[in-house]
């Protein structure tokens, strides 16, 4: 039997991580402590997890991956071989075995690890990032020099390896950064470049996938207070893992703010989750910001998969959101949507809802119906306001369509799928044929009333109108929504129920607000 067509062994999970030898550095060392952890955590979860080392030797890790056939495999890997430019080989390797896995792909993880790649996309993107150069090219143009300070990074590296007090660069002209790169080269990974140096507030938001799209958990403000004059302040190799060194023990993350922060806070939440979009990342991810003296935001890396040790920044803001590992760990895998779930598992918007509305959980009380009733266009005046997504006039169309039905009957071409709990409206979805097409229908609307989202309601909703237009010999559905961050969760929804982007309209609502246009094949 072709042990790749063996069936996958529920529960199993296998934990892939970097290997740490004997001798190995700290941040090296910290890969066996968060794969030690991650499995912990997937054990109180109900999974059964085994930890596999990621090596080079990639024939004796797919055999053994073959050999275990998991339901999941838990992507922990930073530096396969010590190198972080192979980073994106796990995700490959994974898809190559037809594995499912946690974590961004193998093009999100390759885009978000290679500095200088991510920080065109970025620029093309009109996300601001700090202007940079490289021996082998200046991005952007000669116009990108200033003088002024510049800081020295590897290209691929993580874990801020290669950054001390040496790396922030004073130079009046292009040439003493170019010398300072050649020299520096071969300390970094053999590859680096300089980007402008933004000296002032520092910022990490962190993002985790949840039931209604990504989630940006509390900022952390990284604080150089007790730094002397003329430190360079950055978070570099010591401030991390050196535990003896003034960076170390002076170098604080605060999650403390004033109203005065409220704005740009909200800006740099928008800015995290465009990040999260752009780059196509799935559970969970870190975005770093530099504020300059103007108070004007600029984003430093995207880190795709980062650290989920015990001690990480990414769970001391999950737990400034209530949550622990296990939680953040369930999310996680939940979002990979491609695990059996154990009875530990229980939705976490479920467990919530339960202590409380304990009705709200019971689905077998809900009742789907396609055909209107006189009391509908109250409700779903109700239901669209409830989000808060929209304007009046908007909500006014919404209502419109359901009027025009109980008027014309399916002669409107509008059709719908209520979702109800006795008489109270929770969720329904509008669509209908596209005129002059033969097998194409428009998603008009689908709404969840606000307080029961996070019970898979709206996935339900979305599947059960895909069928009946399936069955009026509908074979591909088409929905409109916008490209603004607020609408980044819906955009995530859309893609979770299998449907892809398949155009960008430019300014179709307004200026810098496009039309983004979604697909599902049905038949």
């Amino acid at each position: 039997m072709d042990e790749r067509a063996a069936p996958l062994i529920e529960k199993k999970v296998a934990v892939l991580h970097d290997d740490a030898p004997e001798g190995a550095p700290p941040d090296a060392r910290d890969a066996l402590a968060q794969a030690e952890a991650v499995s912990g955590a997937l054990s109180l979860l109900g999974f059964d997890p085994e930890p596999v080392v990621m090596s080079l030797d990639l024939g004796a890790v797919m055999e053994r991956l073959r050999q275990m056939r998991p339901c999941l495999v838990f992507n922990l890997v930073e530096a396969p071989g010590g190198r972080g430019r192979f980073i994106h080989f796990a995700p490959s390797l994974l898809d190559a075995l037809g594995l499912p896995y946690t974590g961004a792909n193998a093009e999100a993880m390759l885009l978000t690890s290679n500095k200088l790649l991510s920080k065109r996309l970025l620029r093309r993107e009109g996300v601001p990032t700090p202007p940079c150069m490289h021996l082998e090219s200046e991005l952007g143009g000669a116009g990108s020099f200033s003088s002024g300070p510049w800081i020295v990074k590897s290209v691929w590296e993580h874990a801020s390896i290669g950054l001390g007090d040496d790396c922030v660069v004073v130079a009046k002209e292009p040439g003493r950064i170019l010398e300072m790169l050649e020299r520096r080269r071969s300390g970094l990974g053999g590859e680096c470049f300089a980007e402008r140096f933004i000296d002032g507030r520092e910022f990490n938001l962190s993002i985790l996938a949840g039931a209604e799209g990504p989630e940006v958990l509390p900022p952390a403000e990284i604080v150089f207070d007790a730094y002397p004059p003329g430190k360079a302040r950055v978070v570099g190799y010591r401030a991390k893992w050196d535990e003896a060194s003034f960076e170390f023990q002076h170098t604080r993350r605060s999650f403390d703010f004033g109203p005065e922060d409220a704005r740009l806070l909200a800006r740099l939440e928008e800015l995290a989750l465009a990040c999260w979009n752009i780059f196509g990342l799935s559970g969970y991810a870190r975005v770093d910001f530099r504020v300059d003296s103007d108070g004007a935001p600029w984003v430093l890396e995207v880190n795709a998969n980062p650290c989920i040790s015990p001690d990480a920044g990414f769970i001391a803001a999950a737990a400034q959101r209530g949550l622990e590992l296990r939680d953040v760990l369930e999310r996680i895998v939940r979002d990979s949507g491609a695990c059996p779930e154990s009875a530990a598992m229980e939705p976490e918007a479920d467990r919530v809802v339960k202590e409380s509305q304990v009705s709200k959980v019971d689905r077998t009380s809900i009742r789907f119906r396609e055909t209107p009733a006189p009391s509908d266009p109250a409700a779903v005046r109700s239901v669209v306001s409830s989000s808060g997504f929209f304007h009046p006039d908007e909500i006014d169309v919404a209502v419109e369509l359901v009027e025009t039905r109980l008027e014309q009957g399916e002669g409107s071409g509008y059709f719908f799928l209520f979702a109800e709990r006795g008489c109270d409206l929770l969720g329904y979805t509008c669509f209908g044929p596209i005129p002059c097409t033969r097998e194409s229908y428009d998603l008009y609307w689908i709404a969840v009333r606000e307080d029961c989202r996070g019970m898979g309601l709206g996935r339900e909703l979305f599947d059960r109108s895909a069928a009946i237009m399936a069955g009026r010999g509908g074979r591909r559905i088409y929905i409109e929504t916008s490209s603004r961050d607020l609408y980044a969760s819906t955009r995530a929804f859309y893609l979770r129920c299998g449907c892809r982007e398949d155009a960008v309209l430019e300014d179709f609502y307004a200026p810098g607000d496009h039309k983004a246009v979604y697909v599902k094949i049905i038949a």
